[in-house]
């Protein structure tokens, strides 16, 4: 599968000039994203894998692909439509609940515009979040826990409205928490939120939110999520976003207890160069009752997370990224040679190609 999808992105990057085919109805577009990676794992895991909560970049000692994504895209006045299959690391955990017919596809929706309101369906990019699974996008060669730890896709239908270039306002039906097929057993209506807000070029404010079940209706847990960021462009050439998750969910089923979990966290980015940059990222995630991520140890996972990039362009359509990763944690919930420590470090390098 990833050597069609590699084959199917040199095929189309040889031919340029039909990327975008333009008409009287609206406008086609082609392209695509790959990219490569080694990831070095101080804990040295015999199974090859980083900790469990990483979905990314998470395959020790072995060169890997993390994403490869080819995409057709159809833009007109009142109409677009998107459909992307990818392969890869990233596809295979982030994608294993799903049915085997639908674990390649990236995105698959259509949507369709009444005046200021857009109304989209289908599998759609995640509306929580600031980081994706298109590395180049984002400060960081790997994602942050929060990133890896709410959904990097969903499958529902998205109202959004924008009355003017400063304001945004979406309302979606889900099927659930990144989940294409909904749980067996599970009726139960899940729900989200955005709202952007854009005070000048410099600036972009963003708080949405979730509310749902992602258990069966016999052992219903509802869950209450909000996801709040602001991305600061200070200059040309320095950046920063810091933000912070908040979420409860019921210990049982009609119960007035909740457990709850949060993740504070600051990237910062500056560009010497149109060709050179390098990020810094720190991070802090607790999630003492296991909600999100479970440990079985007395403190559940509390953990910081500190990482260094640097990232070189040479070209227009190529990234080469170098990042080392540092999580300290409360509980000995990392192995190092299969025994139990505190911490966890990695050194990964990646090499991105796009069109």
């Amino acid at each position: 599968m990833v050597a069609g999808i590699l084959s199917a992105t040199l095929n189309l990057y040889a031919q340029d000039s039909t990327k975008t085919v333009e008409n009287a109805k609206g406008s086609f577009t082609f392209s695509g994203y790959a990219e490569a990676y080694y990831s070095y794992n101080t804990g040295q895991p015999s199974n090859h894998l980083a900790p469990g909560f990483l979905y990314n970049f998470n395959r020790h000692n072995e060169l890997n692909l993390n994403l490869a994504m080819v995409k057709a895209n159809y833009t007109s006045d009142r109409v677009h439509a998107n459909v992307g299959i990818m392969g890869g690391t990233y596809t295979q955990y982030n994608m294993a609940a799903e049915p085997e017919a639908l674990r390649y596809l990236y995105e698959a929706n259509v949507g369709v515009r009444f005046g200021k309101v857009w109304i989209d369906a289908g599998l759609m990019p995640s509306h929580i979040g600031f980081e994706s699974a298109i590395g180049k996008d984002c400060y960081t060669l790997t994602r942050s826990i929060m990133a890896e730890n709410t959904p990097y896709f969903e499958a529902g239908a998205k109202v959004t409205w924008a009355p003017n270039d400063k304001w945004t306002f979406a309302a979606l039906y889900l099927n659930g928490w990144q989940r294409i097929k909904k749980v067996d057993g599970n009726q139960t209506p899940n729900f989200g939120t955005q709202i952007t807000f854009k005070p000048n070029a410099r600036i972009l404010l963003n708080w949405s939110t979730y509310v749902g079940n992602d258990f069966p209706d016999s052992t219903r847990k509802m869950r209450y999520f909000n996801d709040l960021y602001g991305t600061f462009n200070i200059t040309d050439k320095f950046s920063f976003i810091a933000g912070c998750d908040y979420g409860l969910q019921q210990k049982e089923k009609g119960s007035s207890d909740y457990s709850t979990w949060y993740s504070p966290i600051i990237v910062a980015r500056y560009a010497f160069t149109e060709k050179f940059a390098m990020a810094g990222r720190a991070e802090y995630y607790n999630d003492k009752n296991g909600v999100i991520i479970a440990t079985d140890t007395p403190n559940g996972f509390k953990t910081t997370g500190f990482s260094l990039n640097a990232d070189f362009t040479p070209v227009n359509n190529i990234m080469l990224r170098l990042e080392g990763r540092l999580f300290d944690g409360r509980d000995k919930t990392f192995l190092k040679k299969d025994t139990p420590t505190s911490t966890n470090d990695a050194i990964t390098a990646s090499l991105a190609v796009w069109f």
